[in-house]
């Protein structure tokens, strides 16, 4: 009996002892298990520094595009400069005027029967694109290079006249001051030429011909004529010249 007893104790002190192994296990693998998941956890806390990394890249892909496009805008701003400086240096993006580039038109502004001496002189720009007139025109009253240039009245403006595509400009011109009249002969002009002038102030090639109006043949000439520089309107081209 007692050896009976003392087998059955043996047995279950066996099996409670296979329990408590499998017991063992069981936690050694829930720990495993654990530290598995602590470590696959662990992962994201990398991706941060991932992402930093990236971001600290950034600016090295920004700054060539910054360089780049400081880089492009001084140039641009000098073409800009170099286009006005090609129209002749008149301060703008548009080129000066050019003589074939023009019509003429003259009108007397003395009434009738009066002594023609006051003329507006108007050009019309036939291109659809504006140029720029400078300073006054080089008006000569008789044919020919050689024939004297008319004196400007006072100090011709500085800003150069944009002359928009089809658009107009005008210049005053004085042609007579002489009031002696009876036989005196006086020098006549059967029409007007004038040169035109350059941003920089000198001569451009062309000559600019201003026919007299219908009805008058001849006008007298003298020393005492004087021309007003280029205006955008007829007021401004003739106020200081009606004064004379």
């Amino acid at each position: 009996m007692n050896s009976k007893t003392f087998r059955g104790g043996s047995a279950r002190r066996g099996l409670r002892g296979a329990v408590l192994g499998a017991a063992v296990v069981a936690a050694l693998l829930t720990t495993s298990a654990c530290q598995g998941d602590d470590q696959a956890g662990a992962a994201p806390t990398a991706a941060p520094s991932s992402s930093t990394s990236a971001g600290g890249s950034a600016p090295k892909t920004t700054a060539p595009t910054n360089d780049s496009g400081t880089g492009t805008a001084g140039p641009a701003a000098t073409g800009t400069g170099d286009s006005g400086e090609t129209g002749g240096g008149n301060g703008t993006t548009y080129p000066d005027c050019e003589a074939d580039g023009l019509t003429t038109a003259v009108e007397l502004q003395d009434a009738a029967g009066e002594t023609p001496r006051h003329f507006l002189l108007t050009v019309t720009n036939k291109a659809k694109a504006p140029c720029v007139l400078n300073d006054a025109p080089q008006v000569r009253l008789k044919a020919g290079n050689s024939a004297p240039i008319v004196e400007t009245l006072g100090e011709p403006d500085t800003e150069p006249v944009v002359v928009e595509g089809g658009g107009k400009a005008y210049a005053g011109l004085y042609v007579f001051g002489n009031d002696e009249g009876g036989e005196a002969q006086y020098d006549q002009s059967d029409r007007f030429t004038a040169t035109l002038v350059a941003g920089e102030g000198t001569e451009l090639s062309g000559t600019l011909i201003f026919d007299l109006p219908d009805g008058l043949d001849t006008v007298s000439v003298d020393g005492a004529a004087r021309v007003n520089g280029w205006a955008g309107t007829e007021g401004l081209a003739m106020r200081p010249i009606n004064q004379l």
